[in-house]
């Protein structure tokens, strides 16, 4: 999305306060730190608590219908207690042990990924038929609480699962009427390494624990990378802390959502895999380097709000689709010529509500005939309209996209809140210096302002939550076979 650089890596709603009660000790109040930092591509696998994977279910479909495999979710290790035979691996929320972290290999090697308790430390429960998950945002543990989750698909034990779209559809159930102003329902692919960049030393952990993750936004806030911590020049007064490093890769945003606003988003990258960054290759904004890295960090943005149709999506039966209530969501990744060889041409985006298939909304910002779906040709007209930068195209656009599809991406369900401009770039006007009334700043009904902060929502909303059910990846128009909902669907 046209955004900031922090998301969509969760850096604030992956802070975790809570430490599983089974690991409790004398330690425990060095303990109500470590879930503060994040923890990525690194280190040993815990002994401490099991790591056991809750069940989700994936229906993989053709036009003879869908079947279901057994998969399971894995939580990142952001949000696991990090530590060394039962000592934590920091000093405080932001600062490393030079105990266990005197250099950036020894401090991986060292250091140790504990297993999760899904649903009593982090809020993740899983529905009763095993194909569908909810996230909660806040969760009171004994002696902490825990802010949003990221967890990422499996196909095994050991492994993520690589989804492989171009010339499919993935379809999805969602329900985000318990999701305010501020937060974000978000549910995207990334191109991370399908064992979690385990290489059985710094990172002896992989997948089974959730490392590896990488983004558009090339994250600085990941603390280790290709087995190593982030130690050089860390800086622990930001917010979140970050290191000279960051994690780039391409990105997929299939859903990025609230109960006021949505947008589905590509992120095409310059480079293939996780690219561990640094300088000018992140593309940092805050250097003024935002559209010199190696990745596409503002995407081509479909949000429905912003391109126009403000009565589209949101909450109760004014808007065409009621986020109020839970509906199915379709995307499609459509090729040139309608073979898994052709080259990415169209993402296009309907949704399944109350027994009716409902095309996008149009693009009305752009004029008549530009089209409900994400191309090459409506985004040079959205970033002319704009007076955005076509960053895009210059990554490649739909084409460079569609390669990245083509390798593999790992799917990602998270809920988080944003600590860096608390979502405005979802659901209100921003940038917050261009007026609202400038084409592409309004992107949802959202005030801004307090009640979108952290701090606010974490107090005020803590019952928050998201639910994700009923995924399906098939052949163009299969996933209409097998659903609850969608089985008497009719065109509207």
């Amino acid at each position: 999305l046209d955004r900031p650089s922090v998301p969509p890596t969760e850096s604030a709603a992956r802070h975790s306060e809570a430490m599983p009660a089974t690991l409790l000790s004398a330690l425990v109040l060095r303990v109500l730190f470590v879930f503060l930092v994040p923890e990525v591509v690194a280190q040993q696998p815990g002994t401490l608590q099991p790591e056991v994977h809750p069940e989700l279910l994936i229906q993989e479909c053709t036009s003879a219908g869908c079947v279901a495999k057994t998969g399971a979710v894995v939580l990142d290790a952001n949000w696991r207690w990090v530590n060394k035979g039962g000592q934590n691996c920091y000093t405080n929320q932001d600062t490393w042990d030079p105990a266990f972290c005197s250099d950036a290999a020894a401090c991986a090697q060292t250091c140790s990924l504990e297993g999760a308790d899904y649903s009593g430390t982090y809020g993740v429960t899983s529905n009763s038929e095993n194909d569908g998950v909810t996230l909660n945002f806040v969760t009171k543990g004994t002696y902490g609480n825990n802010y949003g989750s990221r967890l990422y698909v499996m196909d095994g034990d050991d492994t993520y699962n690589m989804f492989k779209l171009k010339n499919r559809e993935f379809a999805m159930d969602v329900d985000v009427s318990n999701l305010p102003c501020g937060l974000n329902g978000a549910v995207y692919f990334v191109e991370m390494d399908q064992h979690g960049d385990l290489d059985g030393q710094g990172n002896a952990a992989g997948a089974k624990y959730g490392t590896g993750y990488c983004d558009a936004q090339c994250p600085h806030d990941i603390k280790f990378m290709k087995g190593e911590a982030n130690l050089l020049n860390w800086n622990s007064t930001n917010v979140p802390p970050v290191g000279h490093y960051g994690a780039c890769c391409a990105e997929m945003d299939i859903w990025e959502a609230n109960s006021r606003a949505t947008a589905y988003t590509p992120h095409p990258c310059a480079e293939l895999g996780l690219t561990k960054c640094e300088g000018i290759v992140c593309g940092d904004t805050s250097k003024g380097e935002r559209y010199k890295g190696v990745c596409d960090k503002d995407g081509c943005d479909f949000n429905s709000h912003r391109m126009g149709e403000t009565n589209f999506f949101g909450s109760g039966t004014d808007f065409t689709v009621d986020s109020s209530k839970p509906m199915t969501v379709v995307t499609q990744f459509l090729t040139s010529d309608g073979s898994d060889s052709g080259d990415l041409s169209e993402i296009k985006r309907f949704y399944v509500q109350d027994g009716k298939v409902i095309e996008n909304s149009d693009a009305t910002i752009l004029g008549p005939n530009a089209g409900n779906s994400v191309t090459d040709e409506l985004c040079s007209k959205q970033k002319a309209k704009f007076g955005d930068p076509d960053d895009f195209a210059a990554k490649g656009a739909l084409k460079s996209m569609g390669e990245a599809l083509d390798r593999g991406m790992v799917l990602v369900l998270s809920l988080w809140d944003d600590s860096d401009v608390n979502m405005l770039w979802l659901d209100s006007a921003w940038p917050t210096d261009e007026a609202p009334r400038k084409p592409g700043v309004l992107r949802g009904p959202c005030p801004g302002g307090r009640t979108s902060e952290p701090a606010y929502l974490r107090q005020a909303t803590p019952e928050s939550q998201v639910t994700y059910s009923q995924i399906k990846v098939g052949t163009i128009g299969s996933t209409f076979s097998g659903t609850r909902r969608m089985a008497s669907a009719e065109y509207v």
